[in-house]
């Protein structure tokens, strides 16, 4: 699961830097919400991955 988020992470960036500079006026606030979304995710992602069973 960490490693699905870090690769949502990266593409929500990617699209972020195409959205806010202008390139595709039309994707900039999709790739907002999806920089949040997968944040939030690779945030949580990582305190559960340092959880230990024991």
């Amino acid at each position: 699961m960490l490693y699905w988020s870090i690769i949502f992470l990266v593409v929500a960036v990617i699209a972020g830097i195409f959205g806010f500079f202008g390139i595709a006026a039309a994707a900039a606030g999709v790739a907002k919400v999806l920089f949040v979304v997968f944040l939030i995710l690779f945030i949580i992602s990582l305190f559960m991955g340092r959880r230990t069973s024991a």
